[in-house]
């Protein structure tokens, strides 16, 4: 039972820590649905062998877009004429970061790892799209029809509404209000899960891994990010679900550069993820997105473990002090705010896990039970 009151403990001082900014950033991300049409970002993806990538890689770092949530994001782009190498791009630049993420790890972490992450991640993606392109130049191809609907209500689907008529069908209130809904609706229900997945792994970490066995293993060096990748790439977890657990580890005495081999891999790669992608782009576009990735951690990874030693500062002498900006009453009302806005998602998630147990529980004939009385 005490074991079970300290990883409580643990992981809601990492919720009281993020709370003010997991609001911030689902906020954002709302507002970037209604005012960022997916029509305009695709216009700009299918011209220019490397132009196209830069934007890609650009448009993707502040989506709050996951690993799976990309996919549906990225194969939309690429039917309305996206190339693979921008389409590499978005699919590597929006998972590894986004405007949640980033204001997660600057609670949880610090300004220098809040910078290298979405650095890291702009870089992966532009070599990975050059890559592609380089050896794999896009052709000529027909310019495909974009998703022009109304993002606020559907109101009209945009082909026969010039832009300066469908501005007058809604004010900036009702776009505000609408960016809102889908935030604190269908945005955070599809990351509710997996970030207490991960709130209650970090609180696991922090409760019971002995500081001296990540020492051992995961204190630094090329050795250790070797490892951060067999460990993060199968994984999968969401950007916003990898913090906490990177802040839990970098207190544990994980390096930062390790950590952020782990906050790079674990949200833009997985087995169903890479799969997917398979037949998305093809198998040698895949391997380029998991060639660069891999090797942009671990060289970013390096170069950050160097910084801190530069410096002569420790990460986990500064982990978490972004939080402890907010005045307490701030930071629990958050929190509170956060639990009250994860009840729904919760609730959904755990009525489908025991429909799935009942189904698996069944007779295995395919009816209800009363088969033998017809």
């Amino acid at each position: 039972m005490h074991l079970f009151f300290n990883i409580f403990i643990e992981s809601w001082q990492l919720l009281l820590d993020a709370g003010v900014y997991i609001l911030f950033g689902i906020l954002i991300g709302g507002l970037l649905k209604v005012f960022l049409s997916p029509a305009y970002v695709a216009r700009h993806l299918g011209k220019g062998r490397y132009s196209s990538v830069l934007k890609a890689a650009l448009f993707g770092i502040p989506l709050p877009l996951c690993s799976c949530g990309v996919l549906p994001a990225a194969a939309a782009l690429k039917r309305q004429g996206a190339n693979n190498g921008a389409t590499t791009a978005f699919l590597i630049s929006t998972p590894e970061s986004g405007v949640d993420s980033i204001s997660v790890s600057y609670a949880l972490l610090d300004p220098i790892m809040t910078v290298a992450r979405p650095l890291a991640a702009f870089v992966s993606a532009i070599l990975a799209g050059f890559t592609e392109n380089t050896f794999n130049p896009p052709r000529p191809q027909l310019a495909m029809a974009a998703d022009l609907s109304c993002a606020v209500d559907g109101c009209c689907d945009g082909a026969d509404c010039p832009p300066e008529e469908h501005a007058s069908h809604h004010t900036f209130y009702e776009k505000i209000r609408a960016g809102m809904r889908y935030a604190f609706g269908e945005l955070w229900g599809e990351l509710a899960g997996w970030f207490f997945i991960g709130l209650l792994l970090a609180g696991v970490i922090s409760a019971v891994v002995p500081d001296d066995l990540i020492t051992t293993y995961l204190g630094g060096g090329f050795a250790a990010m070797l490892l951060m990748l067999a460990f993060g790439i199968p994984l999968y977890i969401c950007a916003t679900a990898s913090t906490p657990i990177a802040a839990a580890m970098i207190l544990k005495g994980v390096s930062p550069g390790a950590a952020l081999v782990f906050l790079l891999v674990g949200p833009a790669t997985n087995m169903a993820t890479l799969s997917v992608l398979v037949g998305l782009l093809g198998r040698r576009a895949t391997a380029v997105y998991l060639s660069c990735i891999a090797i942009t951690a671990v060289l970013f990874g390096l170069a950050l473990d160097g910084l801190y030693m530069s410096l002569g500062i420790s990460a986990k002498a500064v982990v978490g002090q972004a939080g402890e900006l907010m005045p307490y009453p701030v930071q629990l009302t958050a929190a509170l705010v956060v639990l009250a806005l994860s009840v729904k998602p919760m609730g959904s998630i755990m009525r489908r896990w025991f429909d799935r147990r009942a189904e698996g529980s069944g007779n295995g004939c395919g009816c209800d039970g009363d088969c033998g009385n017809k």
